[in-house]
């Protein structure tokens, strides 16, 4: 009997990689902090503190003028950011060009499409609808998606993350290529034994060309000629 073969995956992170959704996280963290009597942080430097959820955003925030906070307070905050992000989700998030673009050719050629974030579930699902893409993914996967047995989250770069929703949207990971826009992308492809595509626009504090991915691009016009690129090198 023949087995049917899985279809090639690509998984994408969001935030700095399928959409510039900064303006929108950024805005919700002043918030947050002129309320606590810190001053606000500018959007350009800010970016490099996205990247690893919101109460990291948080902690991070604060610690540029020198506060810390403990963690009851730190849940406290987080609540509060989460009440005004959902209101204020895609005001000014956008998807980076060519996004939809790449998506289509990929569908076109057979692949299926996933997400994989560490933004919690329910808000990428809203950012992606607001956005008006949701429905190209079959799975749309967050940092609390997956659980350990004491019910603690399963984020990247935890290459579990990965694995696990490469297995949900029915792919293998000898046939999924991962693309993302920081090291925590790089770090949960490169533990899972998938190829990593990353884009040079992204959120983090070291460039990406220099974390060494498969492939690096900075337009996702270059998109499908580099997975084409890094899915031969892995064959």
């Amino acid at each position: 009997m023949r087995h049917a073969i899985a279809p090639p995956l690509a998984i994408f992170d969001l935030d700095g990689t399928l959409a510039d959704t900064a303006p929108d996280l950024i805005a919700t963290l002043n918030v947050v902090l002129v309320e606590e009597g810190a001053p606000p942080v500018a959007r350009e430097a800010a970016r490099d503190l996205l990247g690893a959820g919101a109460r990291a955003l948080v902690v991070r925030g604060l610690a540029l003028s020198g506060r810390q906070v403990d963690a009851a307070g730190l849940e406290r905050l987080y609540a509060r950011f989460l009440i005004h992000y959902r209101a204020h989700i895609a005001d000014e998030s956008r998807l980076f060009p060519g996004v939809e673009a790449a998506l289509d050719g990929l569908a076109a050629a057979g692949w299926r499409l996933a997400v994989c974030t560490n933004k919690l579930e329910d808000l990428a699902i809203d950012v992606l609808k607001a956005l008006d893409v949701a429905g190209r993914f079959a799975v749309i996967c967050g940092q609390d998606t997956f659980r350990e047995a004491d019910g603690r989250p399963i984020p990247k770069p935890d290459p579990r993350a990965l694995l696990m929703t490469i297995e949900r949207a029915g792919g293998t990971p000898a046939r999924t290529v991962m693309i993302g826009d920081s090291k925590t992308d790089i770090d949960a492809a490169r533990a899972a034994g998938v190829p990593v595509v990353a884009v040079d626009f992204g959120y983090t504090p070291v460039p990406v060309r220099e974390l060494s991915p498969d492939a690096a691009i900075s337009h996702f016009d270059e998109l499908i000629g580099a997975i084409d690129a890094v899915t031969r090198l892995a064959a």
